[in-house]
């Protein structure tokens, strides 16, 4: 069950650790309201303002950071600067569409990891990342 109201909202943020302030809150109901999801600071600000909610992008990356480090999201790093948030938090790997951009998952069962080398002493893997890129290969 995702969290889709603000009282949710509260309750899942107070649960984390975090204060829930106006922001917080507004933004959590965009990011958690429907579902799973994969969303970049920039959509999530086009969305907060299409939704007429006052935040500025620099807010929504630090927001997403913090839901980051408490563990409410997950960060993909695609390429260099470009990071997407995935509001599904488990163990599990992404196709990446080159040309229109969109994350999307790989079904768990269609993909098999195998032969990880020992982590460093006083070390231990906490989660392995694969991300396919996707090209289209139709004619135009």
């Amino acid at each position: 069950m995702h969290p889709s109201t603000g009282q949710d909202i509260v309750k899942l943020l107070r649960g984390a650790g975090l204060r829930p302030t106006r922001q917080r809150v507004a933004l959590g109901v965009l990011l958690f309201g429907s579902g799973d999801r994969h969303v970049t600071a920039e959509l999530l600000h086009e969305e907060a303002q299409a939704r007429k909610v006052p935040v500025s992008l620099a807010t929504i990356y630090n927001t997403l950071h913090q839901f980051t480090e408490v563990g409410l999201l997950r960060e993909v790093a695609v390429e260099g600067a470009k990071a997407y948030f995935d509001t599904n938090t488990s163990n599990h790997y992404h196709f990446f569409c080159e040309h229109s951009g969109k994350l999307m998952d790989i079904d768990t069962d269609q993909i098999r990891i195998e032969g990880l080398p020992e982590a460093p002493d006083g070390m231990t893997i906490a989660r392995v990342d694969v991300l396919v890129r996707l090209v289209n290969t139709s004619k135009r």
